[in-house]
Order: C-alpha cells, then structure tokens, then sequence
C-alpha cells in the first residue's frame, strides 16, 4: 500500500464529505426556519453514519448542533 496516496484519497474523501454535509445542514436549517418548523433557538440532535463496503458494522457519530 501507497501511504501517500491512501492518505491523500482519505483527505479528499474526507473534504467531500465535510463541504457537502456542512451546506446541506446549513440548508436544512434555513428550510426549517424559513417554514416556521424551527425557531432558532433550538438544540438539534443529528447523526452520521459511515458505512465502509466490507465492514461489518456501520460507524455512527451522534452530536447536537445548537442553533442559539
């Protein structure tokens, strides 16, 4: 195995997933204020789940993201 470039996919890998989940939470909230759903004051609990082909168990991280 290649160090560097296994290192480099991961951080690519890694930015992606980072830029797209950033905007589609930034989104998300915008809709939910926009509609009236959320108020901005709210703690919103949210979870990602990273699963790997060949794994056997899918990694969660579970956190909240505070709006106020």
């Amino acid at each position: 195995m290649n160090e560097d470039t296994f290192n480099m996919s991961v951080r690519g890998f890694l930015k992606k997933v980072g830029v797209h989940s950033q905007r589609q939470i930034e989104e998300t909230v915008a809709a939910g204020l926009a509609n009236g759903k959320l108020h901005g004051n709210e703690t919103l609990p949210i979870k990602m789940t990273l699963t790997f082909e060949g794994m056997s168990k899918p990694l969660s991280f579970e956190d909240n993201i505070r709006l106020d």
